[in-house]
């Protein structure tokens, strides 16, 4: 009698339609997908907003060398937090051109922020000292290579991205 009856079950388990339970399987995914890229999407609107209300300022240029015979360009400035929010990230673009105008090279790096002058200057990401709203702090970017073919004038800098809490 029992072997009857595990046939029988093992007959259903067969003949279950699994159609339904792939198609709500299939649904559940895509609501996930559609929720997780929706809220991306907002992330990315709201901080791309945000980027007009951070203010880069009062740029300082310097050379050295390092030890492996390279030269080390520096990029010093000012940040201004001049929004309402505490930025805890932000990333900029930095353009180089050469004698004739054109780009040269282009480059997109995070900002850091100096946190300390003495013994040496040393830097870490705004993540690390979020920036309060209202609130200035000098910050340092550092290129271990600049492109032979740049006509030695400021670079363009703007602010490419920035992220808030």
């Amino acid at each position: 009698m029992q072997l009857e009856a595990q046939k029988r079950n093992e007959q259903r388990g067969e003949d279950r339609n699994w159609l339904p339970v792939g198609i709500a399987f299939a649904v559940v995914a895509m609501l996930v997908v559609i929720l997780a890229v929706s809220h991306r999407h907002g992330a990315a609107a709201s901080d791309a907003a945000y980027r007009s209300q951070v203010r880069l300022s009062d740029f300082a240029m310097s050379e050295s060398g390092n030890l492996a015979g390279g030269k080390v360009t520096y990029l010093d400035g000012k940040i201004t937090n001049a929004g309402a929010k505490t930025l805890v990230g932000v990333e900029v673009r930095v353009i180089f051109r050469n004698a004739a105008g054109e780009v040269s090279q282009n480059s997109t790096m995070p900002l850091n922020v100096i946190r300390a002058r003495e013994p040496y200057i040393d830097t870490e990401p705004v993540a690390a000292a979020p920036l309060a709203p209202g609130e200035t702090r000098e910050f340092r970017l550092i290129f271990d290579q600049v492109t032979a073919d740049w006509d030695g004038q400021y670079p363009v800098v703007t602010v490419d991205s920035a992220t808030t809490r």
